[in-house]
């Protein structure tokens, strides 16, 4: 079934998601900084937040595990071939090039995602060190930035560190080689981009609608990036405006999904400060047709110009402190799994609170996957997961899901 995604609220139909596994465990006190980590989060817990994430997706669309597609990816010879040849462009060694071509596709799938432990010589065991051949991949289980999917096209993110350019290739070879995730071609391939100054992350893509496409200028996303994008959905037919949001410089706000996502008609979550008041961020908008572009007074005031006015909820309600805490939480982070009904951690309370005030019914995981009757609900609802440990990552529901259909 070819990928179609023309909103980010419509019914989701079919997601891709990653669950966190051993890799998580080569992230430690000492180098969470390189592998892009705050914290060090306790692998069995998050485990166990994931699955109740994924099983509150099964009610709505068809999930799907890269570890599992990956692995069908490698019983085809030239998905193999792929995948061994263009990771030995990373990593290379010939003696684990022959290895990788005898072993069984699990194995494989094993050794890419959880790293690969190389051997070690006489002093390097002497003084305890450590080092991989194949890299661990612990941001793997926020599948967003590196896969894109607008319209029926596919975009393969340009990573803005090196210990995530694997991941890259990752997603590329299951655009190219599997079904699941047919497309109508690659808008970009940020795994064949390794200029310093093209770089492109989902958390920074919002296809908001046909017509309209909200990017944000990150220290993860850059202009020249967002120019080639731009420039290409203009010219595919995919977008008529184009909004970019200057993303401030902050460790909280890596990318533009957590400080905004849209929850429903004419609806979304935001960071105050960057949108309303003094510290608002500034906002660029650029129209097909034209070669310039033209600052906006607000966002909100660029979205109703572009034929898309929406509200604001504000997480963390309405005073700063709790407003900084929720966000570094990921309050504004949120998937939509059909329009009006939103994934949430519970631990976000003054923002579920006005969630609540805007009219929606706040609903648990474990009591939502008790009853059969919520999937049915007409009401606006936020389900919430567990999600203490998978926080500490760095990313919400929205980082850890990457659409690959939704209707309408």
């Amino acid at each position: 079934m070819p990928v179609q995604v023309t909103s980010e609220i419509g019914q989701l139909e079919s997601v891709l998601v990653h669950a966190p596994g051993r890799e998580l465990t080569a992230v430690t006190p000492g180098n969470r900084a390189d592998y892009l980590y705050d914290d060090i989060i306790d692998v069995e817990v998050a485990q166990r937040e994931h699955r109740q994430f994924v099983s509150v997706l099964r009610r709505f669309a068809r999930v799907l595990q890269v570890r599992d597609l990956l692995a069908e990816v490698l019983e085809q010879e030239e998905g193999r071939d792929f995948l061994i040849s263009k990771t030995m462009d990373i990593v290379p060694s010939d003696e684990l090039a022959r290895r990788l071509s005898t072993l069984p596709p699990t194995q494989i799938v094993e050794m890419m995602i959880e790293g690969t432990v190389e051997e070690t010589g006489p002093f390097s065991r002497a003084l305890n060190e450590t080092g991989f051949a194949f890299p661990p991949l612990p941001n793997l289980f926020f599948p967003r930035d590196i896969g894109i999917v607008i319209g029926p096209h596919a975009v393969v993110g340009s990573m803005r560190y090196g210990v995530r350019w694997t991941e890259e290739l990752l997603i590329k070879a299951l655009f190219q080689f599997h079904p699941e995730l047919g497309n109508a071609g690659l808008l970009y391939d940020g795994s064949e981009e390794k200029r310093s100054n093209y770089t492109l992350e989902g958390g920074d893509v919002h296809y908001l609608s046909p017509d309209l496409l909200v990017v944000g200028f990150s220290e993860r996303s850059s202009p020249a990036a967002i120019d080639q994008l731009c420039d290409t959905v203009f010219e595919r037919g995919l977008a008529t405006d184009v909004l970019v949001v200057v993303m401030p410089k902050a460790p909280t706000a890596i990318h533009l999904d957590m400080i905004f996502t849209q929850i429903d008609h004419g609806l979304c979550v935001v960071h105050p400060p960057f949108f309303v008041g003094p510290e608002r961020r500034a906002v660029l908008h650029r129209r097909k047709g034209e070669d310039t572009v033209h600052e906006r007074s607000d966002f909100f005031t660029a979205l109703r110009e572009a034929g898309m006015p929406m509200e604001p909820v504000f997480a963390g309600g309405t005073h700063r402190t709790s407003q900084e805490r929720e966000q570094w939480s990921s309050a504004c982070n949120f998937l939509a799994v059909r329009p009006g009904t939103i994934v949430s951690y519970r631990r976000n309370e003054a923002t579920l609170c006005e969630l609540q005030a805007a009219g929606f019914r706040i609903v648990p995981a474990v009591n939502f996957l008790a009853f059969d009757d919520w999937t049915d609900a007409k009401h606006r609802t936020v389900i919430t997961i567990e999600g203490a440990e998978l926080a500490r990552g760095g990313g919400g529901p929205r980082c850890m899901s990457l659409p690959l259909r939704r209707a309408g």
